[in-house]
């Protein structure tokens, strides 16, 4: 019985290092003979040897086995970084002695000869970091409450799970443990929900975002879009962080991206291989926010009034916090939470509230600004002045419509009180595809078609757009009170285009008399009377007078009676 209790006294003492011993035999790093992995010596039965010497070792601490060369590594740099990486050192430069692919795996202090090994004596692939490491997660950095502060995204120390060295600096070691393999890639705790990554990192808006969230899984179509992680999760929200991020020799280096072009972090699962809508089929479209053509231009820390022209996925949409809620207009939905933009007063914005504060970051006036597809008497290339709510006529995306003429011809559910968004126009012309303006068939990223050719012969199918909201009935009937109309739309062949201006006329360059009801005329189709003036007289509900010449005609008036109104 005695020696019964004494084996049971020596196993519950030795538990822990069979353990431990267990896990580092069965891991990568047994590089001895009897390991069951592919890499291993083709002779050496020690498994500790590879690391650690009870003699001559160098540093003393760990006992460390393996020379350290004095390799001046170039570091990871970003504009979003706040730390101030150094040169690797301490549990850092001690892993990279094997890691960074200089030094043979069988090179070792207490050895003369380098050990042979199955697979060749370096490392490969993605284990060999290289002497690079501006691809890599920075170490070797001091993490205190200083930089937890400043950078604002970062939890404040003491850190869970992940440690920090003596100094307070992150090592690999803070995220990766030699010796034991319970985690893929040694590290110290899972990473599924990103877990191991959230201990450090406090994204703003991540709790509720799509990408924190989503139970979509790839369909097994086209490119596996977690190709770059070495054990994936099914879903979204398990791979979390890594769904764009790789955090070794990782291809987009600035923020650790796992592709260089930036819209490829997004459109391998927003192509409807994992995401449900097919995002990469509408920027194959005509007319489109051209991302393919831009590549390193945008920068997170970039001001909201863009400088260098360009237009990336993350100029609308913040991939931390952007989710599925929406809203009324104008306010802004999940889809593009957490963007910066610039307010109707012109200024800059940090997180926007209003959709058209994004649409503004390009729209409103920047040197680079397209511009107008026609020419008018009053030409304009600001949609945020177009917009504002104190011009005598704009469509009504700050706020609701001026006119109340305009009641009579809009159809459910619009109103007078009705606020629109810009997609309300200008989006994917796919019905069921994805919102928002990323590429039509249709010029302007029109959702719907609008034709601005004169001679156009009217239909449902030509004013498709305008028709969604106004009243086709009243505006070609001669027995109501948009009859004025059928003359020009109809009979003449007259686009809306020729009269209306879209947007809005700027109360700097209009008035509330020539200008109303959206009239701003194109000066190509539209010419001055036989007089020298070219005008349009609001006098009053559904009445007008022109001063023109248009269709071969001179009107010098032409009095107007039952004008539609915008």
């Amino acid at each position: 019985m005695k020696k019964i209790i004494i084996i049971i006294a020596v196993i519950l003492i030795w538990f822990p290092v069979l353990v431990n011993s267990q896990s580092i035999v069965t891991s990568k790093h047994n590089l001895s003979v009897s390991s069951s992995k592919m890499v291993k010596s083709t002779t050496e039965s020690e498994i500790c040897i590879f690391c650690h010497t009870p003699h001559s070792s160098n540093p003393k601490s760990p006992m460390w086995n393996k020379k350290i060369t004095g390799t001046t590594y170039l570091l990871y740099n970003s504009s979003t970084l706040d730390a101030v990486p150094g040169q690797p050192d301490g549990s850092s430069i001690l892993c990279l002695s094997c890691h960074d692919g200089t030094i043979a795996l069988g090179d070792l202090v207490s050895r003369s000869k380098s050990i042979a090994m199955t697979m060749g004596n370096r490392i490969t692939s993605k284990n060999n970091l290289t002497t690079d490491l501006s691809n890599d997660h920075p170490i070797s950095f001091r993490y205190d409450a200083a930089l937890a502060a400043s950078d604002g995204q970062l939890k404040t120390p003491p850190l869970l799970v992940a440690e920090l060295d003596n100094n307070s600096k992150l090592q690999c070691t803070s995220c990766h443990d030699p010796h034991k393999e319970t985690n893929p890639k040694f590290l110290v705790a899972s990473n599924e929900y990103s877990a191991l990554c959230f201990t450090c990192h406090d994204r703003t808006y991540w709790t509720n975002s799509s990408h924190s969230t989503s139970i979509n899984t790839w369909n097994g179509t086209g490119a596996d879009p977690w190709v770059h992680i070495e054990s994936a999760y099914a879903t979204v929200s398990q791979n979390a962080c890594a769904n764009c991020h790789d955090s070794h020799n990782a291809n987009g280096k600035p923020r650790l991206l796992k592709y260089v072009p930036e819209e490829n972090n997004c459109l391998d699962c927003h192509n409807g291989n994992v995401a449900a809508k097919n995002v990469q089929a509408d920027f194959a479209k005509t007319f489109k926010h051209d991302i393919y053509r831009y590549t390193g231009v945008h920068d997170p820390i970039e001001a909201a009034s863009v400088a260098t022209k360009h237009v990336e996925c993350e100029d609308c949409h913040n991939p931390h916090a952007s989710n599925a809620t929406t809203a009324t207009a104008p306010f802004v939905n999940g889809f593009n939470k957490g963007v910066n933009g610039i307010n109707q007063a012109g200024n800059e914005v940090s997180r926007v509230t209003y959709a058209y504060e994004i649409c503004y970051k390009c729209h409103a006036g920047n040197s680079w600004t397209p511009a107008p597809t026609v020419s008018r008497q009053i030409n304009q290339n600001n949609v945020r002045l177009e917009f504002d709510t104190s011009n005598p006529s704009y469509h009504p995306v700050v706020g609701p419509r001026n006119n109340t003429e305009v009641t009579a011809n809009l159809i459910a559910p619009n109103t007078i009180s009705t606020v629109l968004y810009c997609t309300d126009c200008h989006a994917s012309n796919d019905t069921g595809g994805a919102s928002g303006p990323h590429g039509s068939i249709y010029p302007q990223l029109l959702k719907l078609q609008y034709s601005t050719d004169n001679n156009t012969p009217e239909s449902v199918a030509n004013y498709e757009l305008c028709y969604s909201c106004h009243n086709r009935d009243n505006i070609i009937s001669d027995t109501n009170t948009f009859n004025g109309h059928k003359k020009h739309i109809v009979d003449e062949r007259t686009s809306c285009s020729v009269c209306h201006d879209p947007h809005g006329i700027s109360s700097t360059q209009g008035n509330s008399i020539n200008n109303s009801n959206l009239i701003n005329f194109r000066t190509g189709i539209v010419t001055p009377s036989s007089s020298g003036i070219l005008r349009y007289e609001d006098t009053g509900v559904g009445r007008g007078s022109c001063y023109l010449t248009c269709h071969g005609e001179n009107h010098n008036p032409y009095s107007y009676n039952n004008m539609m109104n915008d």
